[in-house]
């Protein structure tokens, strides 16, 4: 597909839509948080780590969620007629790394919180944790698997294309990882709007990636029934460069 970018009137239409919805949550939810926030600070300052590693938690699934749509994306090449490839891969690489680095952030904020005490080695060992330790050490592996997709980004050249290409898939693993992480082990998972934020983002990757598996066996079979190309001919004498009447 042809890059063609988007027209003047296309790019001022996304950019007042986006402020108009930026502007609407912010609105609607910005008071209320802040209010709920000072009320917190006010009678239970110490539970504001809670409060923070939650926020934290849900921006880095966000993140990550947005790097696998990205990567769905480029691999259906839907994004190629109004981004530069090489615009959106950095774009992919960058939502991962924002996902990963909030993450670990996440991980620290536990170690803060008095609610459930974390000890290091409780953030770091996977499935000894005090609270839930089967889906805190899904989310610990989740976070591992995370770094090796982030590595490989920088390890392109030297470990090859096809050892990178496997190991990208590991996104999807930490994609289910992080999703079943955080609604069995996070405190949020029960309310209205994180389970919808989960189901949001489980039905666009599925979506996504059942349409590269159907559009990828369409392209195969497509070349699979192209006739192979006909034998060139031999030169014969006097056929070569340069000989002519």
């Amino acid at each position: 597909m042809k890059y063609r970018g988007l027209s003047p009137l296309q790019r001022g239409t996304f950019w007042v839509i986006l402020m108009i919805v930026v502007g609407a949550v912010v609105g609607v939810t910005g008071p209320r948080a802040v209010q709920s926030l000072s009320d917190l600070a006010q009678v239970a300052p110490s539970k504001l780590p809670w409060v923070a590693t939650r926020v934290i938690a849900f921006l880095s699934y966000f993140a990550i969620t947005g790097s696998v749509v990205y990567g769905l994306l480029l691999s259906t090449k839907i994004l190629d007629a109004i981004a530069h490839r090489p615009v959106s891969f950095a774009l992919h690489q960058d939502l991962a790394a924002i996902g990963f680095g909030l993450a670990g952030v996440h991980v620290v904020l536990l170690g803060l919180d008095a609610t459930v005490p974390f000890s290091f080695g409780d953030m770091l060992i996977p499935f000894i944790a005090p609270y839930r330790p089967l889906w805190v050490g899904v989310g610990q592996l989740t976070l591992y698997v995370v770094g090796v997709v982030i590595a490989s980004f920088y390890l392109r050249r030297r470990i090859g294309q096809r050892t990178w290409r496997l190991l990208h898939y590991l996104t999807f693993l930490s994609f289910v990882g992080a999703t079943a992480h955080g609604i069995m082990s996070g405190s949020d998972s029960g309310t209205a709007w994180a389970w919808w934020s989960y189901v949001v983002a489980t039905a666009l990757v599925v979506f996504l990636s059942g349409y590269r598996i159907v559009t990828g066996a369409m392209a195969s079979r497509e070349r699979a029934s192209r006739p192979a190309p006909a034998p060139r001919a031999a030169p014969g004498p006097g056929s070569g460069p340069g000989v002519g009447l």
